[in-house]
């Protein structure tokens, strides 16, 4: 019996997160907040009480929703770390159903991506900026198999 194996697409089998001391959070880093990958935006500790240990309150921004989201750990627990990866695009099209077309430094075209203009004021600008025929790289955010384009900037030709 012969099997046919299809290997068209390669992950070296890293995690989407990885486990850092709730001691060590410090502001502007990314962490899992109730399943939600955020940027931190404050921290504070609390000191060792009666009954154990010291506890850290971590706040944050979720970075697709922009939602605040808060959480209590002791200190000497492991919260998890997402990996986040920012990629820029050359913009190219966008289609009557928000669609966008974008080609990296490789040369390699994806449409796999949608803008909101309604829902996303730095999409509509994007939007409005693209049919005023600038030259747009936009900054693609990259977290946990969810994907958006959190940023534009118009590219001088």
């Amino acid at each position: 019996m012969e099997t046919d194996l299809n290997f068209q697409i390669g992950d070296a089998g890293a995690s989407d997160t990885i486990p850092v001391s709730a001691g060590s959070c410090k502001k502007g880093s990314h962490i899992l907040l109730k399943g939600n990958p955020c940027k931190i935006t404050e921290v504070s500790t609390s000191k060792t009480g009666k009954h154990g240990h010291a506890k850290a309150s971590i706040t944050g921004i979720d970075i697709f929703t922009g939602k605040k989201h808060q959480d209590i750990a002791p200190t000497s627990h492991n919260l998890m770390q997402p990996v986040v990866v920012k990629k820029d695009y050359h913009l190219i099209q966008i289609e009557e159903d928000n669609f966008v077309s974008l080609m990296d430094e490789e040369g390699v075209i994806r449409e796999d991506l949608c803008l909101d203009p309604q829902g996303d004021e730095i999409h509509s600008k994007i939007r409005e900026d693209f049919f005023s025929n600038k030259e747009l790289m936009v900054t693609v955010l990259k977290c946990m198999q969810k994907e958006k384009i959190i940023s534009s900037k118009e590219v001088s030709v």
